[in-house]
């Protein structure tokens, strides 16, 4: 079951180029990793974004 999270990731698309450094912050295993890493790089590739300009670090 996929939770979408849509407030968030409509908070980070209107806030995208502002030029500021988005930071997410939340409790532990709350969907912080799952926003970014999956909800959000969806979004970037299906703006025409290429993967190659899309920097991902698994902590």
């Amino acid at each position: 079951m996929e939770i979408k999270r849509d407030r968030y990731l409509k908070q980070l698309i209107e806030s995208r180029k502002n030029g500021f450094i988005k930071v997410v912050t939340g409790i532990r295993r709350c969907g912080k990793s799952y926003l970014l890493n999956v909800l959000f790089y969806h979004y970037l590739l299906d703006s025409g974004v290429t993967d190659d300009h899309i920097i991902r670090i698994d902590l």
